[in-house]
């Protein structure tokens, strides 16, 4: 009978290029299963414990931790090491301490420490809205979580939301004079002021003027996401 299922590891070779792994150690590696973040945009969870914050040293001993229940994605008991960690993830551990994926000196995902007042709060950008029965909204965020509500919201927009019940606790607009984090690209990680939003054509996307320090770019809009108003609300570095 033929194996069902997807493949569980991908060659090193192969594998994203923000990934902190030692390339030539052996052939194969874990890979990320379809999920909330795309498989070029995330960890595998198990490579996340030992690759990315080292809390252990073999993918057999981050299976081990996992069944246990010790850690936790976005408030909730994870067991599969395959699981996509991406933006803006909290990864707890059974100890409390507890880690934020974010784009960091032109990396696409860093684990930054947060402390405990944070450690339950995360930042979801709107990518999607469609209107449900009894004239709800539903939003769609970047990491695959969805919320029914009746309040009006764009996308683009970022929810502050509590978890791990996923409860909007504020509601940052995507607009001028908003504090923006870049996401992709050889500023990834860096935070600025909106200073203009310039519309799209045939040929070019919506595009979203920014100032970091004593310059400014010109990016997609698909490449930053708001963190706050005046100052970003959360722990971003």
């Amino acid at each position: 009978m033929g194996k069902k299922g997807g493949a569980t590891r991908v060659k090193r070779q192969m594998a994203p290029t923000f990934w902190n792994i030692r390339r030539k150690e052996s052939q194969f590696v874990m890979r990320v299963k379809p999920g909330p973040h795309p498989k070029t945009k995330a960890y595998p969870l198990g490579m996340v414990l030992r690759d990315a914050i080292k809390v252990t040293k073999t993918a057999r001993e981050s299976q081990m931790v996992l069944n246990e229940g010790k850690i936790k994605v976005d408030g909730i008991v994870r067991r599969d090491p395959n699981l996509a960690v991406g933006l803006m993830d909290v990864v707890e551990l059974a100890t409390g301490q507890a880690y934020r994926f974010v784009p960091k000196d032109s990396e696409l995902l860093v684990a930054v420490p947060v402390d405990n007042a944070e450690k339950n709060v995360k930042l979801a950008k709107i990518t999607s809205k469609v209107t449900a029965k009894g004239k709800k909204l539903q939003y769609g965020f970047h990491d695959g979580k969805t919320m029914l509500t009746e309040a009006k919201m764009k996308v683009g927009d970022t929810c502050v939301l509590e978890l791990p019940e996923v409860k909007v606790k504020d509601h940052i607009k995507f607009e001028k004079g908003a504090t923006a984090l870049i996401m992709t690209g050889e500023n990834a990680g860096k935070a600025g002021k909106i200073e203009d939003l310039r519309e799209g054509v045939f040929t070019l996307p919506t595009r979203a003027l920014i100032s970091i320090g004593d310059r400014s770019v010109e990016l997609p809009v698909e490449m930053v996401m708001v963190i706050g108003k005046d100052k970003p609300v959360i722990k971003v570095n």
